[in-house]
């Protein structure tokens, strides 16, 4: 096997479960993405004031969805704290979007907060964790979640109503994303085989079945719907849970020049591990340090004060130096040990060598993965 950390999922026959036992809600509907069933729940809802977007998120998210709603921001900072529900400003006949930020959220304050505004509709985002125990037992009018950020799956939008409200359907037709995206993980996992295939090849079919796929609508490609409830949902979970922890605990050993994103209740499995650098430019070098190791961290999410961002200052500044290590379910105790070396080597270099480890070509490359990774979480 290769030793690649990250990137876009393979195709993995193994992560289907020998007794399947479902974790999915008894009803949902099943979108090609979660930035679809949103915007089609949005256009349902018809509301009549504004959608409340939390400060903290997917700018390309909240600018698909506010083609169909005007949008404004509450604070909801990636620091443990939760929601400062004290700057969400809600009106009857608004909607408010509610997230669990990298795992990490408690459903207690939304709980107490829905039942105190009852006019205000709150769509609950789960996709950081799709199967906690807040996902579960949600008592929200609805949720949503985005399948394809935690499961080898080519797409996949879940859209539920605990209160068991009516729900939309998908509109239209599968996306050709979808297939593409298969094309694309079926390639990766023989190239991860050590098959000689082109990596460039693969990666060109994701992007391209990533572009195809944004904000689609359609119903969730065939090969999701039939997997979705054949997959190891509690296997998957436990073992990105497992890998999580143990990349905190030996960072917590190794120490660094960042701050360790952590907390949340018991239970919880945090969407990877986020690293909290000392600056942008730091945090650009190790992304690019790590790259060169064949580990490939996203940043959630960039904010472009020039075009559509959150308007706080501190969500975007938060953004400008944070980044997601991404051990999940594929790494074994191997890959947590080398990821905790490759950081804590990163960690070791001089100030002068960490602005050295961004050469012109190697700052181009890393402009270029940054874009990869806009596109890829502009609507999910």
């Amino acid at each position: 096997m290769r030793p690649e950390v990250g990137s876009e999922f393979h195709w993995d026959p193994a992560a289907i479960a020998t007794t399947p036992q479902s974790l999915l809600p008894r009803r949902f509907e099943l979108f090609a993405t979660g930035c679809g069933a949103l915007s089609t729940l949005l256009r349902q809802l018809a509301p009549t004031g504004r959608l409340h977007v939390p400060s903290f998120f997917c700018m390309g998210v909240a600018e698909a969805l506010s083609a169909d709603v005007p949008i404004t921001w509450y604070r909801h900072l990636p620091d443990g704290q939760g929601p400062r529900l004290e700057t969400l400003r809600a009106l009857p006949g608004d909607v408010v979007l509610a997230q669990n930020l990298f795992g990490r959220d408690r459903p207690e304050p939304w709980t107490a907060w829905t039942r105190a505004n009852p006019g205000v509709t709150v769509v609950e985002d789960h996709s950081h964790d799709p199967f906690s125990e807040w996902a579960r037992a949600s008592s929200a009018p609805y949720a949503v979640a985005s399948l394809r950020k935690t499961l080898p799956l080519p797409d996949g939008g879940l859209l539920w109503s605990p209160h068991g409200r009516a729900l939309p359907g998908p509109v239209g037709a599968e996306s050709p994303g979808a297939q593409l995206k298969l094309v694309a993980m079926l390639l990766k996992g023989a190239w991860l085989d050590g098959r000689e295939v082109p990596k460039d090849d693969f990666r060109a079919l994701q992007q391209r079945g990533e572009h195809a796929l944004l904000g689609s609508e359609g119903p969730a490609s065939a090969l999701t719907a039939t997997v979705l409830p054949l997959l190891d949902l509690a296997g998957l979970r436990a073992a990105s849970a497992r890998n999580a922890y143990a990349l905190i605990a030996a960072l917590a050993v190794r120490g660094g020049s960042w701050q360790v994103l952590s907390g949340g209740p018991a239970g919880a499995v945090p969407f990877r591990v986020q690293l909290l650098c000392e600056s942008e430019p730091v945090r650009d070098a190790l992304l690019a340090h790590l790259a060169r190791h064949g580990i490939y961290a996203p940043v959630h999410w960039r904010q472009d004060r020039g075009g559509v961002w959150s308007g706080d200052e501190e969500a975007a500044e938060l953004a400008a130096r944070i980044l997601t290590v991404p051990v999940d379910h594929r790494c074994g105790p191997g890959d947590v040990r080398r990821v905790a070396e490759v950081l804590g080597a990163f960690a070791s270099l001089r100030p002068r060598d960490v602005a050295q480890t961004q050469s012109p070509g190697r700052a181009s490359l890393t402009a270029s993965n940054a874009s990869a990774v806009s596109a890829r979480t502009r609507r999910r």
